[in-house]
């Protein structure tokens, strides 16, 4: 008898992978294709699904949100892991997003307008670099997203680098205006101030989270 047997597992329903439409996917199917994995993304019309997250990707969304929601002005708000509806075939999901709080429209809401994004930050993982680094960085400046962020890890030191990017409105594409390690300090989209260092750090310890 195999392991599968032996635990049940060859009684479950084998699952379907949607079969897309010709077209491609649209930016509405998403909420409509059942089944699909948490946090999966659309680009260009195709389904784009998560690898498990690492340690590094989660503790530096937890940072960034945490600090940006205690440094935005009462105006803005921020949340993670929330699509873009950038157009009918594409609805990426930033790690982290600022918008006005008037975006808001319920507790039902899956997605937000691209015209209402302030900032997109995408912590880049191993199968994420080239769509973060290229495909995500296009399409957001295209869209008219004013400020972007990459983060990626630090070799040396395993700590965040945080790459910032600002719109040129005449040409709808980034121009790279800082590369941060240790402590990013902006002033726009508003006066932002993070402590790289404290990634591993929990709320109200000074002592890192052991892996």
């Amino acid at each position: 008898m195999s392991a599968a047997s032996e635990n049940g597992l060859d009684d479950e329903p084998a699952y379907r992978w949607p079969i897309p439409p010709l077209e491609g996917w649209t930016a509405d199917d998403l909420d409509r294709i059942p089944g699909l994995p948490p946090h999966t993304e659309l680009i260009d019309g195709s389904l784009v699904f998560m690898s498990p997250q690492t340690a590094f990707h989660g503790r530096c969304m937890r940072l960034l949100e945490n600090t940006l929601l205690e440094q935005a002005p009462d105006h803005l708000d921020v949340v993670r892991e929330m699509t873009i509806r950038l157009d009918a075939k594409n609805r990426p999901e930033p790690d982290v997003m600022v918008f006005p709080v008037d975006a808001n429209t319920g507790p039902d809401q899956t997605w937000y307008e691209p015209e209402d994004i302030l900032l997109a930050v995408e912590v880049v993982s191993p199968d994420s670099r080239e769509r973060d680094r290229e495909v995500k960085l296009r399409k957001y400046a295209e869209a008219g997203v004013p400020h972007f962020w990459r983060v990626e890890q630090d070799e040396d030191k395993g700590l965040p680098v945080v790459y910032v990017y600002e719109l040129d409105p005449a040409t709808k594409s980034y121009a790279l205006t800082g590369i941060f390690h240790d402590r990013l300090k902006v002033t726009v989209p508003f006066e932002i101030e993070i402590d790289l260092t404290a990634v591993d750090r929990r709320r109200g310890g000074s002592e890192p989270v052991a892996d």
